[in-house]
């Protein structure tokens, strides 16, 4: 989800001496970095954490260009960052709740060892992935919120269904719907994989292409056990720069 875009320059740590020009220090292994777009305070604005304070963390890069993609912002660009910087940073906003987003955070490898420090630290930690992806690797203390994609996303054929086996109790599966056609076609997919079952189940409307109301009546009509919810930060700030 967007949130605050406000963009936090990674640390950088310069070599002294006469070799200082050509040689700087700690420079960053492809073990220990990541690719980061922002990090950045702001309150959840979906999923079972919604409203509460959370850090979070942007990864830069995404393999999928969903239609109502808002944060196309993170498909290029970033700075390196090293995973104890990251921690760091994460620390220095002082709240208890982090989610790791993107773009696909898992589409860098490193993601997955960002998640295990970040619990070892003793985070509440949330992962938000497409669905695209294997999310086998993930460590087990994080809530991994996977998005479904619909027909009217563009990217329905990226769906790594074998993914849905492994959702937990602790996970959540949503879907952004544009219309009644992915409406109905998100029903199926929750009987037929019993979703509802496994984890919390999500249904929300993609901001200018299905009224929420809508939505609503629908779930309520077919008693879906499911879960309507609205981004909270689009009905704070309206998807205001910098909020």
């Amino acid at each position: 989800m967007r949130r605050i875009p406000r963009f936090v320059p990674a640390p950088a740590a310069m070599a002294t001496g006469p070799w200082a020009s050509s040689c700087p220090m700690n420079t960053p292994t492809p073990q220990n970095r990541l690719r980061i777009t922002e990090i950045f305070l702001s309150l959840q604005g979906e999923a079972n954490a919604a409203g509460w304070p959370t850090v979070f963390v942007r990864l830069t890069g995404c393999p999928l260009r969903c239609q109502y993609c808002d944060t196309a912002y993170a498909f290029h660009g970033g700075q390196w960052w090293e995973i104890d910087d990251i921690l760091a940073e994460v620390a220095r906003h002082g709240v208890r709740h982090v989610c790791v987003t993107g773009g696909e955070p898992l589409a860098q490898k490193r993601c997955l060892d960002l998640l295990r420090r970040l619990c070892d630290a003793g985070y509440d930690v949330s992962l938000e992935t497409s669905g695209a992806l294997d999310i086998a690797g993930v460590d087990p203390r994080v809530s991994r919120v996977v998005d479904l994609k619909t027909p009217g996303s563009a990217e329905m054929a990226r769906n790594r269904l074998e993914n849905l086996p492994l959702l937990t109790a602790r996970d959540q599966v949503k879907f952004v719907l544009c219309g009644r056609a992915d409406y109905e076609w998100a029903r199926d997919m929750v009987a037929e994989h019993g979703l509802a079952a496994r984890c919390d189940v999500l249904f929300s409307p993609s901001k200018g292409q299905l009224e929420a109301r809508d939505l609503a009546d629908w779930i309520v009509a077919d008693r879906l056990p499911v879960r309507f919810q609205m981004q909270l930060h689009k009905i704070l700030w309206n998807d205001e720069p910098g909020r």
